[in-house]
């Protein structure tokens, strides 16, 4: 998955400047933001990619295996570290909250993953998951995707919603908000003006997941 990443960085940040792109970017930004306003203290992004997300929410710090997409990221102003999720090089208590934006799909031990970042974040900090549920409009057109090949997709795993909030109770999280956006198909026009819905709603194609430390 790394290498996949190595060799699409640029095509893969340049994305995000299409009409397509900035529609969805947009979109997931506003959702997370409607769940945490102000992200105060030190906080991580784990599988910073480009860091888009870690810039827009002034996120300092990012990690990534993917040394092409963190020269992106260092560009964005992003403290970079490369380095796995599932093996946080960073002692306990180190941050008072962490952001899996899209990441957790792309990594091969997501309850691993968890157990780490409860481990790093301080007593009653947060953890905030970006998500493709698999049972959403987008997740199926993802997997679909999947089946085909894709040079991306075909390594992700796509968790249902279920899955998600069991993953979360089982690390040492407990969830206090959802929101939830990407209403529209994706084969539809994306909407002027997405449409932020606190709570999860199975119809999204994206949710934002808002977790305190037990």
């Amino acid at each position: 998955m790394q290498q996949a990443f190595d060799r699409i960085s640029e095509s893969y940040d340049h994305w995000y400047d299409t009409l397509e792109g900035r529609a969805i970017f947009h979109a997931e930004l506003k959702c997370i933001r409607a769940l945490c306003g102000h992200l105060g203290g030190r906080w991580l992004e784990a599988g910073v990619g480009t860091g888009r997300f870690a810039s827009s929410l002034g996120i300092g710090m990012g990690i990534d295996p993917s040394l092409p997409m963190l020269r992106i990221a260092a560009k964005r102003g992003i403290l970079t570290c490369a380095g796995f999720a599932e093996n946080l090089p960073f002692p306990d208590h180190a941050f008072h909250g962490v952001l899996l934006a899209l990441a957790l799909c792309f990594i091969m031990d997501s309850d691993k993953t968890l157990k780490e970042c409860s481990r790093v974040i301080k007593p009653g900090g947060r953890l905030l998951l970006g998500v493709i549920p698999a049972d959403g409009p987008w997740g199926r057109a993802y997997e679909r995707k999947k089946e085909q090949g894709h040079p991306i997709y075909r390594s992700a795993v796509f968790p249902r919603i279920a899955e998600i909030s069991a993953s979360v109770r089982n690390t040492g999280f407990h969830l206090e908000r959802a929101a939830s956006t990407l209403f529209w198909d994706p084969d539809q026009q994306p909407e002027a003006i997405p449409r932020v819905e606190i709570g999860i709603h199975p119809q999204a194609g994206f949710l934002g997941l808002l977790c305190a430390k037990k």
